[in-house]
Parts: C-alpha cells; structure tokens; sequence
C-alpha cells in the first residue's frame, strides 16, 4: 500500500514547536495550496485548500528555525488521521494531518518572511526527518537513485 503526499504551498503560520517527554521536538504548522479552475459555467475560479502538516525529530527543529508565515515550501510526507470523543459533546471527532518526512526551502534568501539560506540564495535545499520520524512512521531509505 502507498501513503504518500506531496505538497506546494505557503505556511499560514509561523510552526508551533513541542517536545515530548521524552525530548523529540514536534512542529506542527499548516500550509495553503491553491488550485485553479474553470467551473461548468467557464468562468475561471481557485480554490485554497489548507493542511495540517507535523514535523518530528530533527526536522521538526529545523522546521522551527527556518519556517515563517508566507514562506513557499515543498513537502513530503504520509497522511494520518486521528480520532478521539469530544468529552463535551460526546460526538466523535477526527483530524486529518500530513506527518511531514522531507522539506525544501523554496523561497530565495532575501525575500519575505525572513528564514536562513545557503549559499546560492536558498535556504536549505532538502532535510529529511528519517531520524526521528515519530511514532507508528514507517521509515524508507532515500530513493535518490530511482531514475523517474
């Protein structure tokens, strides 16, 4: 079976950063990607879908350090949903999240929302979070390789 997502998009906000008990850093932000269409009458329209993206471990940290509200960002991850009953109401509720494995900096150094870089203008140009990538995460070698 295959969970993969892979985003485009800008952050709402600035990550909200955790750690567990036991040390390992969580951010947790969400990200907007917009979709152009021509609906049935011809008329162009977009639509913004929002995700919430988690981070875990080391990528989590740098999620943290170099993510800002309005950066470009693009994403790699696997989509988990949780549920639990609300005890004020009793009705079952779900959260549908994007746990994040890879990031890259799309935004050049310099431009809005601030964040770190490289050398050549981008910050940095792919983390992978394959250290701590929490729990119940499946974790894959690099698939650098594949020809496609």
């Amino acid at each position: 079976m295959i969970n993969k997502v892979i985003l485009v998009g800008r952050l709402g906000k600035d990550p909200e950063i955790r750690s567990t008990p036991n040390g390992t850093t969580v951010a947790k932000f969400t990200v907007a990607t917009d979709e152009k269409f021509t609906d049935r009458a011809g008329e162009k329209q977009e639509r913004t879908e929002w995700h919430n993206i988690t981070a875990w471990g080391k990528l989590g940290e740098i999620c943290g350090q170099y993510l800002r509200k309005g950066k470009l960002v693009y994403l790699e991850g696997s989509i988990r949903t949780d549920s639990w009953d609300d005890k004020e109401s009793g009705q079952k509720k779900y959260r549908t999240e994007i746990v994040a494995n890879t990031m890259k900096m799309l935004d050049r150094r310099g431009d809005e929302g601030g964040g770190g870089g490289e050398r050549g203008g981008y910050a940095p140009a792919r983390t992978s979070g394959k250290s701590a990538p929490g729990p119940g995460a499946e974790v894959m070698e690099d698939d650098e390789d594949v020809p496609f």
